[in-house]
């Protein structure tokens, strides 16, 4: 027998998962911003170095662009009453699954 979704307790932590990434997003701006060319202020070595900082920021906050969607379709899910269920083959997602990843959308079978 499975335990009822506390669904205020989940969209709680929805909610706050969705606004810590948003908060990363925004502090991880300048870092993701275009390199200057400019090789009088910065030599060829800090460049590069500059360069896969950017890069690395930029994987970063596709990331989290992923997870924000997720977090938004599991809000959805909510609030249409399918939360908890798998969206492949309909089964209840075992809620330690869901304790770890609240945004899961697929039970553990479906997602291998």
């Amino acid at each position: 027998m499975t335990m009822p979704i506390d669904e205020d307790a989940v969209r709680e932590e929805l909610l706050r998962l969705k606004a810590e990434l948003e908060s990363l997003s925004e502090n991880s701006e300048e870092a993701r911003a275009t390199v200057a060319l400019d090789q009088q202020s910065v030599g060829r070595l800090s460049r590069m170095d500059a360069l896969q900082g950017q890069a690395m920021a930029q994987a970063s906050e596709r990331q989290r662009r992923a997870h924000l969607h997720r977090i938004e379709a599991a809000l959805k899910r909510l609030d249409k009453g399918d939360y908890g269920y798998c969206a492949e083959c309909g089964e209840e997602i075992a809620e330690r699954r869901l304790q770890v990843d609240p945004a899961a959308a697929l039970c553990i079978k479906c997602a291998r």
